[in-house]
């Protein structure tokens, strides 16, 4: 169980940092609190993930849209108001976006199997 008291989170005071995708680039404010990680990310217009994830998420899309893409070959395009949850090893799935996208991720051990 997590025991986070009650709090407000100012983005414009959360440190980006650069991630680089194989083309583009996430940006990253990342909010950690005991055991949990709540993220704002933006992926530039181009973008494609370096890797595949086998991590669980929580993600929510804020503005724009992307593509998460599973290595089984399938492919979800989420828009503006569209989320996707997935637990630890349960798919191995990476981001493409052409326009750019802005997310609200969150994860952490709650997710695990």
């Amino acid at each position: 169980m997590y025991n986070i008291p009650f709090q407000t989170i100012d983005w414009a005071s959360v440190v980006k940092t650069e991630h680089k995708g194989e083309t583009g680039t996430a940006f990253w404010q990342t909010l950690l609190l005991n055991g949990l990680r709540v993220r704002l990310v933006e992926y530039s217009a181009g973008y494609l993930a370096d890797h595949w994830c086998q991590k669980g998420h929580i993600v929510h899309c804020l503005e724009g849209e992307f593509i998460s893409e599973l290595q089984n070959g399938e492919a979800f395009t989420l828009t503006k108001g569209m989320t996707y949850i997935v637990s630890d090893n349960l798919s191995s799935h990476r981001s493409v976006s052409a326009g750019g996208v802005k997310l609200l991720i969150i994860d952490g051990a709650f997710l695990k199997p």
